[in-house]
């Protein structure tokens, strides 16, 4: 008899602790249910110790933080230093209370440090263009190689990480910039080294057309003192020179010249020579290949000169001949 009070007393108490069981889980998810009625999870934003703000997706936030430090949000940023990240605390707040991710995103962005990447093409240690990506550094030098610019073994490339983002130059302004005409030494002498006194015509093996129009101002032989080497024909400044025959360049050189000036010679084989004096511009360069009749240069007034004119010599195995027994 006393074993089934026993049994009937537990059973009851059971019923009793199972029903406050339910009750309290029921009052637990009311409550839960209300809070997250009136409250939400949110994370409280702080930077240097400082509240920055409040934001709901703490991954999503922090995420778009560590894209901008790998690339930046601009062209050329290598990396972004930001010296303090973000600190975030879980806390529950009102729904009402808005949050602000873009504005704490944006005071991330404020104190960080841009490193941009670019290149620069060097001419020796001197840093002379800048270009976005190695590509247009690389097809620069290959093209400033391919035209043969006397500075093509000072050429190199240095890829720059810096804080300042430099102007940049298109391929083509910076070949152009950066090219400088091959120098070609000439082993042809500015003056000839004799003068043919004789007057008598040499046979030079071809004909030759005149290289301007104009009035003989000077002629070949003797002339204050001294042998002239030539003849002057004078013209108006600017006047197209035409090459006397066909024959290759090889002295084309702005100066003084030894009283020339601005001066081309060209070869015309078998030791035959012309030299165009005193020119405003040259057209031609050393090595290049002219035919009969080509603008080689333009009348002008440079070197020891009085007045606009072209002074034209015929040379044969270095002696200077009468050009008028050729020409004029």
């Amino acid at each position: 008899m006393f074993q089934i009070s026993t049994i009937k007393k537990t059973i009851v108490h059971i019923r009793t602790w199972t029903k406050f069981t339910i009750l309290i889980i029921l009052a637990t998810f009311l409550m839960i249910g209300a809070i997250s009625y009136i409250y939400k999870p949110i994370y409280r934003v702080s930077l240097n110790g400082e509240w920055i703000g409040y934001s709901e997706n703490k991954s999503k936030l922090q995420q778009r933080i560590n894209a901008y430090i790998e690339k930046g949000n601009g062209q050329n940023i290598a990396f972004v230093e930001v010296n303090q990240l973000p600190e975030y605390k879980l806390c529950f707040l009102k729904k009402d209370v808005p949050t602000n991710d873009e504005e704490i995103f944006n005071k991330i962005v404020e104190q960080g440090k841009a490193y941009y990447n670019y290149y620069a093409i060097c001419v020796g240690d001197e840093e002379k263009a800048y270009v976005s990506s190695f590509e247009e550094a690389e097809q620069v030098v290959n093209e400033l190689k391919e035209k043969e610019s006397n500075n093509q073994n000072e050429l190199s490339i240095v890829e720059k990480y810096e804080t300042e983002l430099k102007e940049f130059a298109t391929v083509e302004k910076c070949v152009a910039d950066l090219y400088e005409e091959k120098i070609v030494q000439s082993s042809y002498t500015i003056a000839a080294v004799g003068v043919n006194t004789s007057n008598e015509k040499v046979p030079l093996g071809i004909s030759l057309i005149r290289p301007i129009s104009g009035t003989v101002t000077s002629r070949f032989g003797a002339r204050w003192g001294r042998s002239h080497k030539g003849i002057d024909i004078g013209a108006p400044k600017g006047t197209p020179i035409k090459a006397a025959a066909s024959g290759t360049v090889v002295y084309a050189q702005y100066g003084y010249g030894g009283g020339y000036g601005n001066h081309v010679i060209i070869s015309h084989g078998n030791g035959v020579e012309t030299l165009y004096g005193h020119c405003t511009s040259l057209y031609v360069s050393v090595g290049q290949r002219v035919s009969q009749g080509d603008v080689i240069a333009s009348v002008g007034n440079t070197g020891n000169s009085q007045g606009n004119h072209l002074h034209l010599e015929i040379r044969v195995n270095g002696i200077a001949q009468n050009p008028q027994n050729y020409l004029y």
